[in-house]
């Protein structure tokens, strides 16, 4: 089976890229709202006295 390559570019209008720029911009804050989500209910959960154990 051969493979055909496709050397044709993309090239992205100004309106796709601002489009795209949005979407990457809500993703990377949907994500860092998670992680501050997951970090704030593990010191929940772990309590105060996490940090009252013995070494």
């Amino acid at each position: 089976m051969a493979s055909k390559t496709d050397t044709t570019e993309h090239t992205l209008s100004a309106d796709q890229q601002k489009k795209r720029r949005g979407r990457s911009i809500a993703l990377a804050v949907a994500l860092a709202a998670l992680v501050a989500i997951f970090y704030a209910v593990t010191i929940i959960k772990l309590g105060p006295g996490v940090m009252d154990r013995p070494l």
